[in-house]
């Protein structure tokens, strides 16, 4: 089962998105064309009078990935998957502070002091966390231009860090509903990645641990929670830690340190949570939230795999869902590229000349392509991401490789570059 396709009339009206079958009838008959490739996007010859029902976007918003659903009534008709590049944001700031410290030690002799005289402004966002509020508001924009979406639902809260670590901060009344231990124990699940904190099982049911056992003082405090199969939390008992990894001190070490880390893609996304939720508020649209926990209630009461585009379908609060699609698109953000002036080795030496021309032979580096190549050593037909050169012998980034060598007069735009790739 495929996404549905997204419609637009020929003033780019939005219309109710229709089933692939439906849309290669209309393009068959001539009575649309291809607007666009990723998401796929058809356009009618003809102007519609119609109030197509308003849709429901579903975000659950992650550190890496985010899962989008578009949801019909009670069908999810369209489902994706944005995976942004936080931590390559990371590496090339932590790169360029690297270099440009390296230069101004070997070039400035003498540069004044400056002591905390630059200001941010109020709710400013580190690069890495801003990015990923920028790339999911660019991607709401364009479904709303795509599809009438009249509601947005945004998993808000994931972890309520606070009332984990003080379980008594506002009375005992919010564990004892019908999600009870779903928000400690998702918390835990992703901070032990899945595994048993002991053997290191995985795909096995899994139980929340005392490290400290509370028979001999040990609290609810997530720091002293971990998670264990059922073996080894029974060969554990309310035994002591050391007692128990006493020939495994190793293991001992690593759980007692990463016990007391944080979750830091937790924390990204908390940190982030409330600046997407204005920009969701700012779009005129009615905003509604929900919990991790709830979330994770729903998809384990309507018996649905994990995944993070069925985590979206689950956002909020949902009765029932009827999945009419199983293949989501999945999206990558690549970003636009570098405004480097030249090359450098690891050493921050400048090594080779950067051209500052970015389209070669009507193509430039993003695009996703077709080739067909007919003489050569390349001869066979790829699709994906070009990697231009000026001297146009360009290289593609296909799904079974990287291929290089392919020539310009084989190639055929199918998507220009948005910065993103798609599959």
């Amino acid at each position: 089962m495929s996404n549905h396709i997204f419609v637009l009339d020929t003033n780019r009206k939005p219309l109710t998105p229709c089933q692939p079958g439906v849309a290669r009838f209309l393009l068959k008959a001539g009575k649309a064309s291809v607007f666009r490739r990723y998401p796929f996007t058809i356009i009618l010859n003809k102007e519609v009078d119609a109030n197509p029902e308003p849709l429901e976007l579903k975000l659950d918003p992650g550190s890496k990935v985010t899962g989008i659903a578009l949801k019909q009534g009670n069908r999810i008709i369209f489902a994706a998957e944005l995976q942004h590049r936080g931590q390559q944001i990371v590496e090339a700031l932590r790169s360029r502070r690297q270099l440009r410290r390296s230069r101004r030690n070997r070039k400035t002799q003498y540069r004044p002091a400056r002591f905390l005289n630059r200001t941010r402004p109020q709710g400013w966002l580190a690069p890495s966390l801003q990015h990923r509020v920028d790339t999911l508001m660019t991607w709401v924009n364009r479904f709303r231009r795509l599809a009438p979406v009249g509601r947005i639902v945004q998993e808000l809260v994931r972890f309520d860090l606070q009332l984990m670590e003080n379980p008594e901060i506002s009375g005992v009344e919010y564990q004892q509903g019908a999600l009870q231990g779903y928000e400690v124990r998702e918390y835990l699940l992703e901070k032990w990645g899945r595994t048993c904190a002991y053997c290191g099982a995985k795909h096995v049911p899994l139980e929340v641990e005392h490290i400290q056992p509370r028979s001999k003082g040990g609290s609810d405090r997530v720091s002293n929670l971990t998670i264990a199969c059922h073996s080894c939390n029974q060969a554990k008992g309310n035994g002591d830690i050391r007692d128990f990894l006493s020939g495994q001190p190793d293991v001992l070490s690593r759980l007692l340190r990463q016990a007391k880390s944080p979750l830091n893609d937790a924390a990204a996304v908390n940190s982030t949570r409330w600046a997407l939720f204005k920009a969701l508020k700012a779009t005129g649209l009615r905003v509604t939230t929900g919990t991790a926990g709830q979330t994770k209630f729903n998809r384990l009461r309507l018996n649905l795999p994990k995944a993070h585009w069925l985590d979206a379908a689950c956002v909020g609060d949902v009765e029932s869902l009827d999945i009419v699609t199983s293949k989501p698109l999945l999206i990558l953000a690549k970003g636009h590229g570098t405004r480097r002036m030249c090359g450098t080795n690891k050493y921050g030496f400048p090594t080779r000349h950067r051209s500052r021309k970015q389209i070669h032979k009507g193509f430039q580096t993003g695009d996703i392509v077709t080739a067909t190549v007919t003489a050569g050593k390349k001869i066979g037909s790829y699709v994906g991401r070009v990697l231009c050169r000026a001297s146009g012998s360009f290289d593609m980034t296909t799904a079974s490789g990287r291929v290089t060598g392919i020539n310009h007069k084989y190639c055929q735009p199918i998507h220009r570059k948005d910065g993103y790739a798609y599959a």
